[in-house]
C-alpha cells in the first residue's frame, strides 16, 4: 500500500494568509499532504466518534487518502456527516456481504493485461494508474487501487496503446484507473496523443473524480493538453450536493469552457444519497454547471461496501419521483452493473401497464392512464449484411 506524506498536518500553519492560500490551491500540495494514517486526521475528530483502532484496522486492507481539500467539507460533528461517509474508514469494510466479492464484474476475465479491460465489443477501458488522490469507500476496485502491488507500469501503458492500435474494432477508449488525472500534464500528453493518433479510435473518455475531491488539478496547463485530443470526453464523480462547491465550480467551467463535454457517474450510497430530494438536488446543481448527469448506479457487489447497498427497487423508486418532475437532460440513466461479468443493465419505472396487437395501454408520471395505437402495417425492417 501508498505511504503516507511525513508531513503531520494536512494544512499549512504559521504562514502569511497569502501563502496559505498559493499552497491550498496547488494541486500537488494537495496531493503531497493527503491525510493517509489516523494519526494525520483533523483534531477536532478526536472528540466526535472516530475510533483510531478501528480506522487503523481497515487501513491494514483497504488504504485511507483523502487530500485536505475534500477532508475541510466534512462536518466533524455529524458521524453520519456524507462526505466523510464516502472517504473515512469504517468497521464495516471488514464484513463480506451477502453476495459480495473481490471482483463482482469479473474485470479480470476482460483483461488481456493489466493495463486494458475489454468488456464490450467496440469499447476498451484503459488503466493508466491505480492511484487516487483520495480513495472512496465505496469503490468498485478497492481490491487493487491504491495498492503498490498492482500499480500500472510504464510498459503496461506501453503495452496497452499497443493492444488498441491492434484492435481495430476498438472506437472509443476509456482511460481511468485509478484516476487518470493524479498523472503529470507531460504523462497525460504523451498517454492521450499515443491513442489519438491511432486511426480506428474516434472517441477518448476520461473518468476522473479530481473535479469532486481536488479541483486544484484541474489547471490551465491540463486543460491545454486535453484541448489538443478533441473528441474528448470527461465524466466526473459527484454524488451529493455538498461536493458542488466553488472550486468545483471553476474546475468544471474551465472544462467545458475548453469544449469539453462533461458527464456526472452518481453512485446510489445509503445513508449518503439515497432521496429523490438529495439527488433532485445534486442533478440540477450539475446541470446548472453544464454537466450532463449520465448514470446513477446501484452500487457494486464488491467485497466490504455492503453498509452502502441499498435495495435495486430504491433506485427505481427515486426516479419515478424525478421523470416528469425535472428536465429529462437531468435526469440520468439508472444501472445496475451486474455481477459475472454481464454489464450494465439500465433499470426504469413500469410505465407500461398492457400490450396487445392494437396498441399500448400507457401511465404518465402522474398515474393518468393513456392509450397508444399500433400500426398494423409496420413491418420490422430487415437487415442486410454488407459482407
Amino acid at each position: 500500500m501508498e505511504n503516507s506524506s511525513d508531513s503531520p498536518n494536512p494544512e499549512p500553519e504559521g504562514q502569511e494568509e497569502e501563502e496559505k492560500a498559493e499552497k491550498w490551491s496547488d494541486w500537488k500540495w494537495q496531493l503531497k499532504n493527503r491525510i493517509m494514517s489516523v494519526g494525520r486526521l483533523p483534531r477536532p475528530s478526536h472528540t466526535h466518534n472516530v475510533d483510531e483502532k478501528i480506522i487503523s484496522r481497515v487501513t491494514d486492507v483497504f488504504p485511507m487518502a483523502v487530500t485536505p481539500y475534500y477532508a475541510s467539507l466534512i462536518d466533524w460533528e455529524d458521524e453520519n456527516d456524507p462526505i466523510r461517509m464516502q472517504c473515512i474508514p469504517d468497521e464495516r469494510e471488514l464484513i463480506s456481504g451477502r453476495g459480495e466479492m473481490e471482483d463482482p464484474l469479473r474485470e479480470e476475465s476482460y483483461s488481456p493485461m493489466p493495463s486494458i479491460v475489454h468488456r464490450y465489443p467496440d469499447r476498451v477501458l484503459f488503466l493508466v494508474t491505480m492511484k487516487c488522490s483520495t480513495y472512496c469507500r465505496h469503490c468498485t476496485r478497492k481490491r487493487k487501487v491504491g495498492d503498490r502491488n498492482a500499480e500500472i507500469t510504464a510498459q503496461d501503458i506501453r503495452n496497452g496503446i499497443e493492444y488498441i492500435r491492434k484492435h481495430e474494432e476498438v472506437r472509443d477508449v476509456l482511460i481511468s484507473g485509478g484516476d487518470p488525472f493524479t498523472l503529470s500534464d507531460q504523462a497525460l500528453d504523451r498517454i492521450l496523443g499515443a491513442v489519438r493518433a491511432i486511426p480506428h479510435v474516434e472517441v477518448i473518455r476520461i473518468g476522473t473524480r479530481t473535479p469532486v475531491v481536488l479541483p486544484q488539478r484541474i489547471t490551465e496547463s491540463l486543460v491545454s493538453v486535453l484541448k489538443k485530443y478533441h473528441p474528448l470526453w470527461i465524466n466526473t464523480h459527484f454524488n451529493h450536493p455538498r461536493e458542488i462547491t466553488p472550486e468545483s465550480e471553476k474546475a468544471l467551467a474551465r472544462l467545458a469552457d475548453a469544449g469539453i463535454p462533461l458527464g456526472n457517474q452518481t453512485v446510489l450510497l445509503k445513508g449518503v444519497n439515497d432521496s429523490p430530494e438529495i439527488l433532485k438536488e445534486l442533478f440540477h446543481l450539475l446541470v446548472k454547471n453544464r454537466v450532463r448527469p449520465y448514470y446513477l448506479y446501484h452500487c457494486d457487489y464488491s467485497r466490504g461496501i455492503q453498509h452502502f447497498r441499498t435495495p435495486v427497487c430504491r433506485g427505481i423508486e427515486i426516479l419515478e419521483k424525478l421523470i416528469g418532475y425535472t428536465s429529462g437532460f437531468a435526469i440520468p440513466l439508472y444501472v445496475v452493473d451486474v455481477t459475472g461479468g454481464g454489464g450494465k443493465i439500465p433499470l426504469l419505472p413500469n410505465y407500461c401497464i398492457e400490450k396487445s396487437d392494437t396498441g399500448m395501454t400507457l401511465r404518465n408520471f402522474e398515474g393518468n392512464i393513456y392509450h397508444v395505437e399500433q400500426d398494423q402495417e409496420y413491418r420490422v425492417p430487415v437487415s442486410t449484411d454488407a459482407g
